[in-house]
C-alpha cells in the first residue's frame, strides 16, 4: 500500500512540473500607473493578444527623460514615430538600459528595435524585431501580421549579450538591425549574431518590405531606457 501511494504520489508531482511551468512562462500583464505616450509624435500598439486579455496601449508607458525615452510595460508593445523611416540599406540602433534587471516580472523580458513597419498601428501591421534578454539570448521576430518567429520560440543564446549579474542589477545592450543587400542582420554590442535572406523576410505571411517605420519593441512587464535610437544609410 505505502509503495503504490509513493509511485501514484511521484507521478502526480511529476505530472505538475509542465503545469507550473507554463503558469510562470504565461505571467500577467500588469497595469503601469500613469502610463500612456507623453513623448510629442510617437504612438504605439500592443500585441493582439495582450488586446484579447482586457489590456490596452494606456496599460504600458512611453516617457521622456532628458535625451532617454523611458518604456515601463504593462502589455508587450511596439512604439514608433511616423517620421521615423528607413528605406534601401540601412542600420536602425538604439543602446537599451535596464536599471534593474527583473524589477518587473518573474522571469527575463525582452526589448529592442524593430524596422520594416508597414500599417502601423492597424491590425494588419507587419514587422521585424530584435530583442535582448538580460540573462544572454536575444530573439528575432516579427509580425505580418500573425506573428512569425525566425530563431525559435526561445531564441539563442550568444556571448555578445551581456547578462545582468542578478535581479535588481543593471544591464546594457547596443541592439541594431541593419538591411544590407539581400540580407538582413541583427547585431548586439557591435557582434552580428543573425542574419537572414531578404527573400525569407519579405513573403507571404512575413514582411510587406524591408522599407518602412522604425521604432521600439519591448516585451511585457519590463522597465528600460532607451538612447541613441539611430538610423543611417549603409
Amino acid at each position: 500500500m505505502g509503495s503504490a501511494y509513493g509511485s501514484a504520489a511521484a507521478i502526480v508531482a511529476i505530472m505538475l512540473v509542465p503545469v507550473v511551468s507554463v503558469v510562470q512562462g504565461q505571467e500577467e500583464a500588469r497595469a503601469v500607473a500613469g502610463g500612456g505616450i507623453s513623448v510629442p509624435g510617437w504612438a504605439g500598439k500592443i500585441d493582439a493578444n495582450e488586446a484579447s486579455r482586457g489590456q490596452k496601449l494606456e496599460n504600458a508607458k512611453l516617457a521622456k527623460e532628458g535625451n532617454a525615452l523611458h518604456v515601463t510595460t504593462g502589455p508587450a508593445v511596439a512604439y514608433w514615430n511616423p517620421a521615423n523611416k528607413a528605406t534601401g540599406n540601412y542600420t536602425v540602433k538604439a543602446t537599451f538600459t535596464e536599471p534593474k534587471y527583473m524589477n518587473l516580472n518573474d522571469h527575463p523580458h525582452p526589448y529592442g528595435v524593430f524596422i520594416a513597419g508597414n500599417d502601423m498601428g492597424t491590425d494588419q501591421q507587419s514587422y521585424l524585431y530584435c530583442a535582448a534578454y538580460g540573462k544572454g539570448n536575444f530573439i528575432v521576430r516579427g509580425f505580418g501580421p500573425a506573428a512569425f518567429q525566425m530563431n525559435g520560440r526561445g531564441g539563442e543564446m550568444n556571448d555578445a549579450v551581456h547578462k545582468a549579474a542578478g535581479p535588481g542589477q543593471p544591464v546594457t545592450q547596443e541592439i541594431a538591425l541593419s538591411v544590407k543587400g539581400d540580407n538582413v542582420e541583427c547585431a548586439i554590442n557591435g557582434k552580428t549574431v543573425a542574419s537572414y535572406p531578404k527573400a525569407d523576410l519579405v513573403t507571404s505571411g512575413k514582411l510587406k518590405s524591408t522599407d518602412g517605420i522604425y521604432g521600439i519593441r519591448f516585451g511585457h512587464n519590463t522597465e528600460a531606457t532607451v538612447t541613441g535610437l539611430t538610423m543611417t544609410k549603409q
